[in-house]
Parts: C-alpha cells; sequence; structure tokens
C-alpha cells in the first residue's frame, strides 16, 4: 500500500513527465477555464493565455516547456494562420485589396516609425537592436481571430482588410528579419537576394499552380472518402509550412497561404470545413494560447526598475502605434467605430511572428536578455488588450448586422425559410443535397426537408420504410455540416401533387427538383410532364438541377436572365441565393440581360449587400438564345431564369427549355430556375376575373395531339 501511493506522488511530481496525464491536464484546462471566466465578462482566450501563466516554468512549474508542447503549439499557431487564409473571403479581398495593402502599409510603417526612435534615442539600443525591435512592433498574430469566426463576422471588410493586412506585413518584417540577420552576418550580397528571390517564387508557384490541382483531382477521385478529405487538407498544411521555412520566410506564412489555396475548394458551409474548424478550435488552437503564457516570465518585473521600463514601453508603443494605424485606416475608409476597434483589437496581439523576430535577434546577440523579457510581457498585455477590443466590436457587429439582416430578410421572405428536397432517385441526391445546404439561410430554424412520395397501392407501407431507410445516410452526411434534415415520405396517386401538397404543408420557400428524364412517349407528351404539373401546382421558387460534376470545381456561374425578370415576385430571392452560391464557392458571377434588368439587379446587389463579384454582358437575342454556348465554358455552373406561363417574363422560346439544355449543353452542370409567383389573389386582383388560361390551355393540348399523331406518321 505503502508503494502505491509513493508510485501516486511520483506520477504528480512537477513537472509532469507522465504524458497522459499532462494531455489530461491540458484537456481540463481547455474545456474549464473559458467556461469559468466567461461568467466573469473576460474571454476565452485570456483565460487560456493565463492557465498558461500558471501552470508554466515561471509559475507554478507544473508543466516543462518540452518538445511535445513546442509540436502541439507550432501545429495550434499554423492552425489559426491556415483557418484565417481559408475563411477569408476572397472575392471581398478582391475587391478591397487596395485597401488591404493600404491598411498593411499604415501597420507597418506607423508602429515601425514609432518605435525605431523609442528604442534608437529614448531605450539607448544601436540602429540593429532598434530596427529589429521595431519592426517587431509592425507584427500581428491573429490570436484573436477565433473570437470573430465563432460571432460570426468574419465576412465583414474589416477583417477581410486586416487579414490581407496582416500577410503583407507579416512577410515584409519576416523579410526584414532575414535581411537583418544575414547583415549580420556580413553576407548581405547579391547572391542572397537572388536566392530569397527564387526560393519565394518557387513556392508561390507550388502552392498556387500545382497544389490546387492536385487538391481538386483528390476530391474528385475520393468523393466518397469523407476523413481522407480532412488528412489530405491537413497534410497540405503542413507541407506547405515547411515549403515556406526552405523558401526563407516563417512557416506561418506557408500555413496561410495553404488557407487560400484551398479556399475556393473548401465552402464555408461544407461538412470539411466544419471538421477543419472543430478541431482547431476545440484542441489545436487552445494548445498554442496555453504555451504562449507558458513564455511570459512575470518575475522579471522583479528584476529592477530597467526591466519593468523596457516592458512598459516596448507595450504602450505596440498598442499605441497599432491604434494609430487602425485609426488612419478608419478614417480613409469611412468605416465605424466598431469597425476601427476590431481591426484594432485583430492586428494589436503580439504573439506568433513577434515571438520569432525577437528569439531569433537574441539568438544572434542582436538583442539582450531586457528586450526579451520586455517582449513576454508584451505579448501578455496586447493579447489581452486585443482580446478584450476584438470581442466588444465583434459583438457590436453581430448586433447591427443583425439589425440590417432582420430588414432584408422580411423583405426577402426568408424569415424562417424552409427548402424542400424531392428525391425520385437516391443515386442523384447527394450534389443536390450540397447545393441545398451551400443556399440555405443559416439563421432559418427550419431544416432541410428531404421528401419521397410514394404511389397509394398494396405495397405502399413497405415502400415508404425503403425509402426512409435509404435517406438516413443523408441525414448523417448534412449533420456533418450541423445542418438540419428532416425526412418526409407521403402516400399519393401521382408525384407531382404529393410535391405540392406537402410544400404547401410545410410551407416550403424553394423546392429543388433533379433534372427530368428525357425519354417520353407520346402519351407521356400528351398528358403532361411531372416537372410542368409541379410548376403548375405550386408558386414557389423552384431549382431544377443537372449538376455533372461537384459544385466545389465549377469556375463560374453564368446566368442568363429574360427581359421583365425584375419584375416577378422572387427576383431578389433566387438572385440573394445565386450570390450566396458563389460566395461559398468563392467563384465569380457572369450575368447575361439587357440594360434594364442589370440596373434592377445592381440595386438589389447595393440593398441586400451581397459581397458576390459580378460581371454583366448585354443580351437582347433571346429568338436565338443557344448561341450563348459560345461564351460556356466546360467547368461554368449555366443557370437560365425562366418563368411559369401567364408571368411578366414569360417567353415562349423558353419552353420545355430543360430538354433544349440537355441537348446543347450536355457536359456543362446545368440549372434552371423558375422564380415565385404572386399567389391568386394578387392575380384577381390586378387582372379581375378576365383570363385566358383555359383557353391557352386548350389549344396547348389540341397542338399536342396534332404533333403527337404527326410524329407517329414520320415514323411510320
Amino acid at each position: 500500500m505503502i508503494e502505491f501511493f509513493q508510485h501516486l506522488l511520483h506520477e504528480f511530481e512537477i513537472p509532469l513527465k507522465n504524458p497522459v496525464l499532462i494531455f489530461s491536464l491540458i484537456l481540463f484546462i481547455i474545456l474549464l477555464s473559458p467556461i469559468l471566466l466567461r461568467k466573469l465578462n473576460i474571454p476565452g482566450i485570456i483565460g487560456l493565455i493565463i492557465s498558461g501563466v500558471i501552470i508554466g516554468p515561471h509559475g507554478l512549474n507544473i508543466l516543462a516547456k518540452n518538445s511535445a508542447v513546442d509540436l502541439f503549439s507550432t501545429i495550434g499557431l499554423l492552425y489559426i494562420m491556415f483557418i484565417a487564409g481559408l475563411e477569408l473571403d476572397l472575392n471581398e479581398f478582391k475587391a478591397n485589396k487596395n485597401k488591404s495593402l493600404l491598411f498593411g502599409l499604415f501597420t507597418f510603417i506607423i508602429p515601425l516609425s514609432i518605435g525605431f526612435p523609442v528604442c534608437h534615442y529614448l531605450l539607448g539600443y544601436d540602429f540593429n537592436a532598434s530596427f529589429l525591435t521595431a519592426s517587431m512592433f509592425a507584427t500581428h498574430t491573429l490570436v484573436a481571430y477565433p473570437i470573430v469566426s465563432k460571432l460570426g463576422v468574419s465576412k465583414n471588410q474589416a477583417v477581410a482588410i486586416t487579414v490581407g493586412g496582416t500577410i503583407l506585413t507579416d512577410t515584409a518584417v519576416l523579410i526584414i528579419l532575414a535581411v537583418i540577420i544575414g547583415k549580420s552576418k556580413g553576407s548581405l550580397d547579391q547572391e542572397f537576394w537572388i536566392r530569397l528571390g527564387v526560393s519565394l517564387a518557387i513556392f508561390s508557384a507550388i502552392m498556387f499552380l500545382i497544389i490546387p490541382r492536385i487538391a481538386k483531382w483528390f476530391f474528385r477521385k475520393l468523393e466518397s472518402e469523407k476523413h481522407s478529405h480532412y488528412i489530405f487538407v491537413l497534410s497540405v498544411v503542413f507541407f506547405a509550412a515547411f515549403l515556406a521555412e526552405v523558401a526563407g520566410v516563417e512557416a506561418i506564412i506557408g500555413a496561410f497561404v495553404a488557407g487560400l489555396a484551398l479556399n475556393k475548394l473548401i465552402p464555408h458551409s461544407s461538412a470539411l470545413m466544419n471538421r477543419i474548424e472543430f478541431i482547431g478550435n476545440s484542441l489545436f488552437i487552445p494548445f498554442f494560447l496555453i504555451s504562449v503564457g507558458m513564455l511570459v516570465d512575470v518575475s522579471v518585473i522583479m528584476n529592477g526598475p530597467t526591466a519593468i521600463i523596457i516592458a512598459l514601453t516596448l507595450s504602450a508603443v505596440a498598442i499605441f502605434g497599432k491604434w494609430i494605424a487602425a485609426l488612419f485606416t478608419q478614417l480613409i475608409f469611412k468605416y465605424t467605430g466598431a469597425q476601427r476597434q476590431l481591426i484594432f483589437g485583430l492586428s494589436g496581439a503580439h504573439a506568433a511572428a513577434t515571438l520569432a523576430v525577437i528569439l531569433v535577434g537574441y539568438n544572434n546577440n542582436i538583442i539582450d536578455e531586457n528586450i526579451l523579457n520586455g517582449t513576454i510581457i508584451l505579448i501578455l498585455i496586447t493579447c489581452i488588450v486585443a482580446s478584450f477590443a476584438t470581442e466588444k466590436a465583434a459583438k457590436k457587429i453581430m448586433i447591427a448586422t443583425q439589425n440590417d439582416d432582420t430588414d432584408l430578410i422580411k423583405a426577402a421572405e426568408v424569415q424562417s425559410e424552409h427548402i424542400l428536397l424531392p428525391v425520385e432517385n437516391v443515386e442523384h441526391i447527394e450534389k443536390l443535397l450540397e447545393l441545398s445546404i451551400f443556399i440555405k439561410d443559416k439563421k432559418s430554424a427550419n431544416p432541410i426537408s428531404v421528401l419521397t412520395v410514394v404511389s397509394n397501392n398494396d405495397e405502399a407501407e413497405i415502400n415508404i420504410l425503403k425509402a426512409r431507410n435509404k435517406l438516413e445516410t443523408f441525414v448523417k452526411q448534412a449533420s456533418a455540416s450541423e445542418t438540419k434534415v428532416n425526412i418526409i415520405t407521403t402516400i399519393d396517386h401521382n408525384a407531382a401533387s404529393g410535391i405540392a401538397r406537402i410544400s404547401r404543408e410545410i410551407m416550403a420557400d424553394i423546392i429543388v427538383l433533379g433534372w427530368p428524364k428525357q425519354k417520353q412517349g407520346f402519351f407521356d407528351k400528351l398528358i403532361g410532364k411531372k416537372i410542368d404539373d409541379i410548376l403548375a401546382s405550386t408558386e414557389k421558387t423552384t431549382f431544377i438541377c443537372k449538376l455533372k460534376r461537384q459544385l466545389i470545381l465549377h469556375k463560374r456561374i453564368v446566368i442568363a436572365v429574360p427581359p421583365l425578370a425584375e419584375h416577378e415576385k422572387g427576383f431578389e430571392y433566387w438572385l440573394m441565393k445565386m450570390a450566396k452560391l458563389a460566395q461559398e464557392l468563392s467563384i465569380p458571377i457572369q450575368l447575361y440581360c439587357n440594360d434594364t434588368t442589370e440596373n434592377a439587379i445592381v440595386k438589389v446587389i447595393k440593398e441586400l449587400k451581397l459581397s458576390a463579384s459580378v460581371t454583366f454582358s448585354l443580351f437582347n437575342d433571346w429568338e436565338d438564345f443557344l448561341i450563348l454556348a459560345r461564351y460556356i465554358r466546360e467547368d461554368d455552373l449555366l443557370v437560365f431564369v425562366s418563368a411559369r406561363k401567364g408571368a411578366a417574363s414569360y417567353i415562349n422560346l423558353l419552353e420545355n427549355i430543360p430538354n433544349k439544355l440537355s441537348k446543347h449543353f450536355a457536359n456543362n452542370s446545368r440549372l434552371v430556375i423558375y422564380p415565385q409567383q404572386f399567389t391568386h389573389d394578387h392575380v384577381i386582383e390586378r387582372f379581375d376575373d378576365i383570363t385566358g388560361e383555359p383557353l391557352n390551355k386548350s389549344i396547348e393540348t389540341i397542338q399536342k395531339i396534332g404533333k403527337g399523331i404527326g410524329n407517329i406518321f414520320k415514323k411510320g
């Protein structure tokens, strides 16, 4: 018994050495510190950093700074930079690249300009030490980015320019570091510059030309191996980090570039993105934050006034420099106070690149121990200030956005959006479900309803059970992306009437249908197709889809919009959905329409603040609309906006458009949209009781009979 207690005491000797116990301690800290500090309104990030200070070698010495901690810390840091690159809205970034460049210039030049005189003249350091320390002020680490991501404001323009500025300023600082080290070693010659330039060019070519092609091939060939997708992505991140180090820059640049390279292939609402964020935010990133705290040596404050003065001076310069840069950015781009605070919060934390600069400078005897210790205190102070500033600003922006979105949602009538996905062939559901997940409004509590209509016969109950069992698999697919799916099976004599009835019962906003079958006999044509029956019996926005490839493999969304489409009730709604799909896939929209429709679309884009990249081409030749084929590429998602009969934008030439597209655009993914129409009440108000619909139907039926009889004689 005594031996047991001795063994137990030995296991708890500090610093802890048992890897299982160490990992258990870390997990308890990750679990409990945010929960406890949330009650004090302190951001969870600060709790993790303070926990690192307490358990670290300079605190209670419960945990030593060993290779295992360093490994997990490095993984967490790379993960932060990777997610930042992955979540960057490329359309927003491209639209605001000049703003990112200007902010990057501000957040680099201003702290450097303030820091160098302070270090050189006030603290009395030489040129190399002063310049290196001042360049450290220009760096920043996106420690507070998980706060932005969690509160759902990562798509805000202020976030886009800050993340864009981060990569610019950190790259510049790390190049300065390489230059100063080369200068201190006397090797700053022509060969140094050639080697650095060539290595960076090769690195960029590999990441932006080769890696995306490999990733596309991998995702296409192993479409069903979902777990392999995550392992592949993780492999790319660490390989990119290694290549960056080989190229002469820091690994964090490689991780960020990996995020940019894979950005278009990993939609934000996909199951893969959900897995990446879940594992990173649950394990790797908290581990990094704890390791940052473990670096802080609070005892340096007790070493005399010099250490305190240097630490406080460095911290003040770091905070002031970043705040001034954020202020200049706000004034020039006319941002709100909350956006300025968000820019300051995201760019105000110093950790990764700062540590890299200072540790390399210290190891090469360019800076002394006081600067090193002062920098560690600076890291703690700036991380705390940045976390508070970011959380406060992000909450303000989130509340303002919710208020704006409430008005927009009411205008677009998607307050409780419901998507109905009728399924005839289970084999084709996966891509349709993915499309539904991407376009679904995330604020809606309603699920995506997957519907199967079973014929009303003696085997109806058995068929219902079979249909439910087949569809259960796709509930799991949707749950991986945190999207609710509801399975509905119903009995009806006719599939079209069953779909129409359920769409009214659940008050569906969108019906997503698969592409109609092409082979139809004379009596099918005479009686009418199922798609036509659904369109005739519902007034919902209807998408008819044929996805020839995965959505992530498309490079453009090409939309053909007929004249007067802006007068349909569902005009804003389908446009909003296409913009959302383009944003998810990070691809541009090419629109073909007339001038009047273009003006209406531009107005809606401004009113709804849609961030998709949209370009227009004038198109009026609807009598021969198939000439669009000359502008369509194989990797385009082709979208035709049609209309139901009697609608303002209905064109006879677009009748039976799915069959025409199948014939002339067989290799393209294609989508036909039938916008929502005004209800019968509106029609009665506008046209009283006068309608030519019965007469039109009679004429159409006679025409079908005539064509069918003619075809029989032709075959004969």
